[in-house]
């Protein structure tokens, strides 16, 4: 069976798609690459990897990319995971299925710690469960 090559895209390539790009290789394993970018790169946060931890995910190593780094690759399926991504995707040459949904910001959470380690957590929850059905359904 070939390999599907995922692209997760989000604007800032530092939360969500970074959680959705660790959620997608846990659930497909060995049946898909997965690679995430934004728009812009502002560095893998801290937060999205402590939340990531905490589900048994580590993320740690992951970088934050520009979309311009995957040209040359024919994606299979490429996910939005903000609305911001979506509007502004620069044209990307490619046969891949798009898929899209918005997740809420947890990087916008404000308050306490705690308050804001619960945004991660909440949001964390909703990527795994999206990834986890995205990989039931695609692959």
């Amino acid at each position: 069976m070939e390999t599907k090559k995922i692209l997760v895209l989000c604007t800032g390539n530092s939360c969500r798609s970074q959680m959705a790009e660790g959620y997608l290789r846990h659930f497909a394993g060995n049946k898909a690459k997965v690679y995430s970018a934004g728009v812009e790169t502002h560095g893998v946060n801290p937060k999205a990897i402590a939340a990531m931890k905490q589900d048994g995910i580590d993320i740690s190593s992951h970088t934050s990319n520009h979309i311009d780094e995957y040209y040359g690759i024919d994606f299979d399926f490429v996910i939005t995971v903000c609305d911001n991504a979506k509007e502004n995707c620069p044209f990307f040459p490619t046969k891949a299925q798009k898929f899209h949904h918005n997740f809420p910001d947890p990087a916008k959470a404000t308050g306490t710690t705690e308050k804001i380690a619960s945004e991660f957590y909440a949001v964390r929850n909703l990527i795994k469960q999206y990834c986890q059905e995205f990989i039931k359904d695609n692959l």
